[in-house]
């Protein structure tokens, strides 16, 4: 009889066979990553070799990579991001080629943790690192149809000086990214205990929630906005989510984010919408409310680029915030790309927003395999 290939033989098998087509890795680490699994197992390491990819060149070196490996994760390989020249450009340069969505091969996996994103979604790994400055985990979730969450801001080290960024985990679904908060958050502790990091599994239902199908100032499409007002519809009918009827008009961040970014956090004008937003949300998610939203304002993109168009317009107000965030999917436009519906949650929340994801996911259809993922 034949044994059964291991977890991380599994993966290097599946990234062997997809990643030709999808260029979701720059590196793979096949010998270095046998021998971290067997090591796992001999140890009997909580993960047990869990297969999973860090986000880019450096994330290797990542807190949450070094933490997922003293727990036993096995990393099989480094995933792509956006090449020199594509600042604002939401595609990532694998090592075949320029990272492809595994829906559609015509248009961009988003940014900038492009090929974390397409390696989930494909089946190679089943998780892989992030990090969100402005929405680089959420967007790339929610156009590869996967789960994507944003940690508070803070929470973990952020690896960008001006602290927008915030480290965060890309995953199948809220249920498969739990061991991603579990080794790699301080205090997190199993729900029997009275941790204040405790996972409050089950939520209490309904979940009170506020929709905001643009924030107050997005130009969001017709049909995406279509697509989540209908999950949310569904959840309330399902009685997972009860609408609480609060006025979540924000203040556009853009100019904000970017003074922020380019280290004038002390701008007048940044310094005013900051604390307008921050008044807002605070009003918004009192009592332990989510804030719903769709997780981008278009679709993907072709491979050109957004041009003027923001992908980030519903995204980077939580960053300025920092409040933590997750796309989880809530279905398809007509041409075939997932869209993401945004949950967002009280500072410091994390725990309680990935329990809420899970409630939620298990009132939504099951998610589907891409088409590059039967290969």
């Amino acid at each position: 009889m034949t044994p059964t290939p291991s977890a991380v033989a599994r993966a290097l098998e599946r990234i062997d066979r997809l990643d030709p087509a999808l260029h979701a890795f720059i590196e793979v680490w096949p010998d270095e990553a046998l021998a971290r699994e067997r090591e796992a197992l001999a140890r009997r390491l909580p993960l047990g070799g869990l297969p999973f990819a860090v986000k880019g060149p450096s994330g290797i070196r990542s807190f949450a990579a070094r933490r997922l490996i003293a727990a036993g994760g096995v990393p099989v390989g480094a995933t792509s991001v956006p090449g020199p020249g594509t600042h604002w450009q939401t595609w990532g340069q694998g090592a075949h080629g320029r990272t492809v969505n595994p829906w559609r091969a015509d248009r961009t996996p988003g940014g900038s943790s492009a090929g974390s994103a397409v390696a989930v979604a494909a089946g190679m790994v089943e998780l892989a690192t992030g990090s969100d400055g402005a929405g680089s985990v959420r967007i790339p979730a929610a156009w590869c149809g996967v789960f994507g969450l944003k940690t508070t801001n803070g929470l973990l080290p952020s690896p960008d000086r001006s602290g927008l960024a915030s480290a965060g985990v890309l995953a199948r679904s809220a249920a498969a990214a739990e061991p991603y908060l579990r080794h790699v958050l301080d205090g997190y502790e199993p729900p029997a205990t009275t941790s204040p990091l405790k996972m409050p599994t089950p939520v209490r239902l309904p979940l009170p929630a506020v929709y905001s199908e643009d924030l107050g100032f997005a130009d969001v499409d017709p049909e995406v906005a279509a697509v989540v007002g209908r999950a949310v519809d569904r959840l309330v009918a399902a009685g997972t989510v009860r609408l609480v009827e609060r006025d979540a008009g924000l203040l556009d961040p853009v100019g904000a984010w970017t003074a922020v970014r380019g280290g004038a956090p002390d701008d007048p004008e940044a310094v005013r919408v900051r604390r307008t937003n921050d008044e807002r949300l605070a009003v918004l998610l009192a009592g332990g409310a989510l804030l719903l939203t769709p997780a981008t304002p278009n679709r993907p993109h072709g491979h050109e680029g957004p041009g003027a168009f923001y992908s980030t317009a519903l995204t980077w107000a939580f960053n300025l915030s920092g409040h933590p965030a997750a796309s989880l999917p809530a279905g398809f436009t007509g041409d075939g790309c997932p869209v993401g519906l945004q949950l967002v949650a009280a500072h410091g929340a994390d725990l309680r927003l990935l329990a809420a994801a899970r409630a939620v996911e298990d009132a939504l259809p099951p998610a589907r395999r891409p088409p590059a993922a039967a290969r």
